[in-house]
């Protein structure tokens, strides 16, 4: 990437506000990043990308879902045929260090069997390696059991607080990205590795500068045959938004907002002049839904992947900051699409989604 390009994307989001006031973020390219041509013709040899991001109704988080006592192969399969039927093609998942480190050698078999049983679905994978979000601290072992009516109760960051923030730490991590990547890095079965989500949530700010460039490092050593991403997500994390969207292959983003906004956030990220998946969208009481970002996701040519596929564990069908702590449904599910029986929330969204697939 010429250094000019490289001077007008930084500052494409040091406008959206006045000043960077952290003094520890030197934003730079790391390693090789495709060539914009190159993201374009790989882009072009799939067919439109859409799914969702993926966690068996019988875990409560990603660990429940890879350790070797709760990774559940007959719910994957399950699961993953009612996603096939309505023509989703990716699945967006997350691994976590702490199922790695306790049986490193289990933990990749574990990951090669969830690929083979999403291939035989005609499903590809981006896999998701560190997280911001949610409770601090994670633990090998038997997962708590959900809160009622609580969004996500059980769901752990990666490598966790303060974890994240103790360079000491990074040695390890960079173990295991490494041990990871370089064993999958020529797997078809992957569509991208998603490098690190929401860095700097759950206030940690830029505190998740020095291992979000860390992971860049760790992956572009590695030099996968798939591309990398670190998905965009809050506009005003100036240095964190520009190391993420110049060291990323495909530009992916989040975004929940109904559709003029969600708009806006596509036009300025066309910017940057790569293709773009959305991995993460549809929250229905915030007016991002199916039926009114799908379609307008598929006329500007970017990959959809919604969060959630089936109600379960992880109570993702109760919105973020709307707990009910008497377990009853909500009056419209914040996510998800099927109930654990595998029959639709609603028909017509499943419809809508068929019709986009063009599954008759």
């Amino acid at each position: 990437m010429k250094k000019k390009n490289i001077i007008k994307l930084i500052l494409l989001f040091l406008c959206l506000s006045s000043a960077i006031k952290a003094q520890d973020t030197t934003v730079s390219v790391i390693g090789k990043v495709w060539p914009i041509e190159k993201a374009k013709a790989w882009y072009s040899k799939h067919k439109w990308i859409n799914g969702a991001d993926f966690l068996p109704s019988t875990a409560i988080n990603q660990l429940e879902m890879w350790q070797a006592e709760t990774f559940d192969p007959a719910t994957i399969d399950k699961e993953l045929a009612w996603a096939k039927n309505i023509g989703f093609n990716t699945m967006r998942v997350y691994l976590h260090s702490i199922a790695w480190e306790k049986d490193p050698s289990g933990f990749k078999n574990r990951v090669g069997q969830y690929l083979s049983i999403a291939q035989k679905h005609g499903i590809k994978t981006i896999f998701v390696f560190f997280d911001d979000c949610w409770n601090k601290q994670g633990f090998a072992g038997k997962q708590p059991e959900p809160k009622i009516g609580i969004h996500n109760s059980g769901w752990v960051q990666d490598p966790g607080d303060p974890a994240s923030k103790n360079a000491s730490n990074f040695p390890a991590l960079e173990k295991y990205v490494k041990d990871v990547m370089t064993h999958f890095k020529t797997d078809e079965r992957i569509l991208l590795w998603d490098l690190y989500n929401e860095p700097g949530n759950s206030g940690k700010l830029n505190t998740s500068f020095p291992l979000l460039k860390s992971v860049i490092t760790w992956a572009r050593a590695v030099e996968p045959q798939q591309p990398i991403s670190i998905g965009l997500w809050a506009w005003n994390f100036h240095a964190l938004n520009a190391m993420q969207a110049l060291n990323s292959d495909i530009i992916t983003y989040h975004n929940y907002e109904e559709p003029d906004l969600h708009k806006r956030v596509i036009d300025m990220l066309k910017a940057f002049g790569r293709p773009m998946i959305c991995t993460e969208y549809m929250a229905r009481t915030r007016n991002s839904r199916f039926a009114n970002i799908m379609p307008m996701l598929k006329r500007e040519n970017i990959g959809a992947i919604n969060w959630g596929l089936v109600a379960g564990k992880s109570n993702t069908i109760y919105a973020w900051d709307t707990p009910l702590e008497n377990g009853e449904q909500p009056i419209e599910w914040f996510h998800d699409i099927f109930k654990k029986d595998g029959t639709p929330y609603r028909n017509d969204e499943v419809e809508l989604i068929k019709k986009l697939n063009e599954i008759k």
